[in-house]
């Protein structure tokens, strides 16, 4: 009978033991300031109406988004928040905020959220105007995006001031020349304000009706106005923004987009990362007319990304979205690199995010494949000419460069580039380069008119 009850004093000593541990454990855990104790409840669609039809306030500190407007300093029911990946805007910063209501958000660890209705989303951009000292910035412009009465969602553009007091309403787009001082001088960059209704391009309900607010975005450190820096979900779960409570132990396990610099994370995850922030609104099951899938959360192999076939050829040869080792034939990137009318996206995209294309050039250029030509260099550029032209074709060591005159593609059998070529009347000129143990260059070609 003793060592019945030794052992179960014994078993209840090792049960308060670990009852205590866990105790503990938790008590750690739950002594780490959060970002933000508790919220304010938001009036439900601030100052705006609850359709789009309704009367648009004028002036931005009419919306009731803001307590100083001049100031940018945000209603205190508002709630400051980044992403992990932003979409690229031309190479503006952007401050966001929400203003959610009593309601709370329809949490999923994948996909997008379900917002409520009076829902709105707060976010001012900033370019800077000033190469050698990138912290002067001109404020452009406040967009609010309203969760509807019926369900969807519109947005409006408000344009700052030249003195920042406050910012005008848009009723339709706008295109604006904005200056930039560089070392050299002044040069000027296009900007872009969007009408109501290229918002919604974009915010439709196939891609979620909101962009970018969702779990893989949102999983990370953000510095709030508290001073304390948290992790967003946790703090969002902390002051009861979702419908189910998150185990903060189990929220490393929730997905995470990869900055283009944390190299802690592989060239594919954040490439991938990138593709999602800024293509896979459209990119996706049900969206555009293409054949791909941008979404970070469907598995790389069925995204149709990698030797996935084009819907646009861009006459080059043998295209892919993604081409192996060959950005010369990846029409993705070819299109993100450029902002010629093929450009993609095509609105609001008057820059290249070059940052970004390295990033996706690193990528593609780490797959297996054989080394690839480089199209020749064609100089003179084609356009119209008086007189006769001679025309010069580069390619790199080792290469030889076939061409033709008539527009027909250049193959081994054509014409071998071995000194400038005399042009005396209009002729389409296409080049390829060859080199063993390389892939053939893509076709280039130019037009010349000559009139003399």
């Amino acid at each position: 009978m003793k060592r019945f009850f030794g052992s179960v004093i014994f078993a209840l000593i090792v049960f308060a033991f670990i009852a205590k541990m866990l105790s503990n454990a938790s008590t750690k855990t739950n002594s780490v300031p959060y970002g933000m104790d508790s919220r304010l409840p938001a009036t439900p669609y601030l100052q705006m109406p609850e359709r789009a039809n309704g009367a648009i306030p004028r002036l931005l500190s009419q919306t009731g988004a803001f307590k100083s407007t001049a100031g940018l300093a945000p209603n205190d029911a508002l709630i400051p928040y980044d992403l992990i990946v932003s979409f690229w805007s031309d190479g503006a910063t952007k401050l966001r905020w929400i203003s959610a209501p009593d309601e709370r958000i329809k949490f999923t660890p994948k996909g997008e959220w379900i917002f409520p209705r009076g829902t709105v989303f707060v976010k001012t951009f900033e370019l800077a105007t000033n190469d050698m000292n990138p912290t002067v910035k001109r404020r452009l412009e406040t967009r609010l995006l309203v969760c509807d009465a019926a369900g969807g969602v519109y947005g409006v553009t408000y344009k700052w001031r030249a003195d920042n007091s406050d910012a005008d309403l848009l009723d339709t787009n706008l295109t604006e020349a904005i200056p930039i001082e560089t070392a050299a001088g002044t040069r000027t960059q296009m900007w872009y304000y969007p009408s109501r209704q290229d918002c919604l391009v974009c915010h439709t309900v196939n891609a979620g009706l909101v962009l970018g607010v969702k779990t893989q975005q949102l999983n990370r450190d953000f510095a709030f106005p508290s001073g304390i820096t948290d992790n967003e979900l946790r703090t969002w779960n902390h002051i009861g923004m979702f419908d189910s409570s998150l185990d903060e132990a189990s929220m490393n396990n929730l997905p995470k987009l990869a900055r283009d610099g944390d190299t802690t994370r592989s060239l594919e995850d954040r490439a991938r990362s990138y593709l999602d922030a800024n293509c896979a609104q459209c990119h996706r099951p049900g969206g555009t007319v293409a054949y791909f899938d941008a979404r970070y959360d469907t598995p790389l192999a069925k995204q149709n990304l990698i030797d996935g076939r084009v819907l646009i050829d861009q006459r080059i040869d043998n295209p892919r979205i993604i081409a192996p080792h060959d950005v010369w034939r990846s029409i993705l990137y070819m299109r993100a690199n450029t902002t010629e009318a093929f450009k993609m996206p095509q609105l609001a995209h008057n820059e290249v995010d070059r940052k970004s294309m390295t990033l996706l050039r690193n990528w593609i250029e780490s797959m297996d494949g054989l080394p690839v030509l480089p199209p020749p260099d064609i100089s003179p550029r084609g356009g119209n000419f008086r007189n006769p032209v001679e025309v010069t074709l580069k390619s790199e060591p080792g290469a030889t460069i076939r061409y033709t005159l008539d527009g027909t593609v250049p193959t081994t059998s054509d014409l071998l580039y071995e000194k400038p070529v005399q042009l005396t009347s209009p002729t389409i000129l296409r080049a390829k380069a060859f080199k063993p143990g390389f892939k053939k260059s893509i076709t280039v070609q130019e037009i010349f008119i000559i009139s003399g």
